[in-house]
C-alpha cells in the first residue's frame, strides 16, 4: 500500500515537472490569461463604440425633424438639410448595387465553377487579394483619372458609382466565392450525374445554397459604400447642390460629404448638424446590417 502511494506521489511529481518544463506559451495560467485580456479588450472596444455613437446620438436627435430631410444646405445652421445629400447616398447605392453586384458575384462564379486551376487563376486571385486592401483615397484617384478625365463623366453620380463599385468588387468576389466554396460537392456530383449541365447545375444546386453566404457578404460591402468618404471626396463631389439629382449625369453630394463639410466649420450649430447626418448615415448602415441578417436566416429557414 506504501508502495502505491509512492508511486503515485513520483507520477504526480513527474507530471508537474513536466508541465513546468513546457514553454511559458504552453502553461495552462498563459491560456487563462490571454481569455482574460481578450475579454478586457473586448468590454473596452464596446464600451468605447458605444459611448460615442451615443454622443453622436444624443447631439443628432435634437436637429433631426422632418424639415431636416426635406430642406437643402444652408449658410443657416437653422434652416440647413440634407435632402440632396441623402438623395445622392441613395443615388450611388443603387448604381453601385447595378453595377457592383451582377459583376461581382459573375466573377465568383467564373471563378469557382469555370475556371481551370493555372497560373491564370493564381494570378487573378492575388490581384483580388491585393485590391481588397488597397486603402479608399487610391479607388478615388484612380476613379478621378479615369470616370471623371478619360472617359469625360464629370464630377457626377455615375462617376461616383463606378467609383465605389471598384471598391468593393473585392469584397463582393471574395465573399461569394467563399459562399459558394461552402456548397457541398456532393450537390454538384448529383446533379451533373443526372444529366444536368453545368450550368443548371451552378444556377439550381450551387447558387439556392449559396445565396445567405453571397446575400451576406454584399450587403456588408453595400454598407462600407455608403459610408465611404475619402474617394468621392478625392474625386471631388460637392459640398454643396441646392438641387436634387434627375440623372446619372447630374453634380451630387452625399452624407458623408455633407458631413464632413459642416464639421469643417467653426460653428457649434454646424457640428450639430454634422452629428444629426452621422446618426441617419449610421441608421442607414444598421438598416442595412439588420437586413443581412434577416435575409441569411431566412434562407437557412428555407433550405432547412
Amino acid at each position: 500500500m506504501e508502495a502505491h502511494v509512492a508511486q503515485q506521489g513520483m507520477s504526480l511529481e513527474a507530471s508537474q515537472a513536466r508541465l513546468r518544463e513546457r514553454p511559458l506559451l504552453a502553461q495552462p495560467i498563459t491560456e487563462k490569461c490571454f481569455v482574460w485580456v481578450a475579454r478586457g479588450l473586448l468590454v473596452a472596444a464596446g464600451v468605447a463604440l458605444v459611448v460615442l455613437v451615443g454622443a453622436i446620438a444624443v447631439d443628432g436627435l435634437t436637429r433631426i425633424d422632418w424639415n431636416f430631410f426635406v430642406s437643402f444646405p444652408s449658410r443657416k445652421p437653422e434652416n440647413a438639410g440634407i435632402l440632396a445629400a441623402w438623395l445622392g447616398s441613395v443615388w450611388l447605392l443603387v448604381l453601385t448595387i447595378v453595377i457592383a453586384l451582377p459583376v461581382g458575384v459573375g466573377a465568383a462564379i467564373y471563378l469557382e465553377e469555370y475556371s481551370k486551376k493555372g497560373p491564370f487563376r493564381k494570378l487573378v486571385e492575388v490581384c483580388i487579394a491585393n485590391l481588397a486592401g488597397v486603402p479608399s483615397v487610391i479607388y478615388g484617384l484612380l476613379g478621378l483619372q479615369v470616370f471623371v478625365r478619360a472617359l469625360g463623366f464629370e464630377r457626377s453620380i455615375i462617376s461616383g458609382a463606378c467609383t465605389l463599385s471598384l471598391l468593393v468588387l473585392p469584397i463582393i468576389i471574395i465573399a461569394s466565392r467563399e459562399a459558394i466554396k461552402a456548397v457541398p460537392k456532393g450537390l454538384r456530383e448529383g446533379a451533373l450525374a443526372l444529366g444536368a449541365t453545368r450550368w443548371q447545375t451552378t444556377w439550381t444546386q450551387v447558387l439556392p445554397v449559396a445565396l445567405p453566404g453571397i446575400a451576406t457578404g454584399c450587403i456588408f460591402a453595400f454598407s462600407r459604400a455608403i459610408g465611404e468618404t475619402a474617394p468621392l471626396i478625392t474625386l471631388g463631389a460637392l459640398t454643396y447642390v441646392a438641387s436634387v439629382p434627375d440623372s446619372i449625369f447630374s453634380p451630387f453630394t452625399a452624407l458623408p460629404i455633407q458631413a464632413f463639410n459642416w464639421l469643417s466649420r467653426p460653428q457649434v450649430e454646424f457640428h450639430r448638424n454634422a452629428a444629426a447626418a452621422i446618426t441617419v448615415l449610421l441608421g442607414f448602415m444598421i438598416i442595412m446590417n439588420i437586413a443581412a441578417i434577416v435575409i441569411r436566416m431566412r434562407c437557412q429557414r428555407r433550405q432547412r
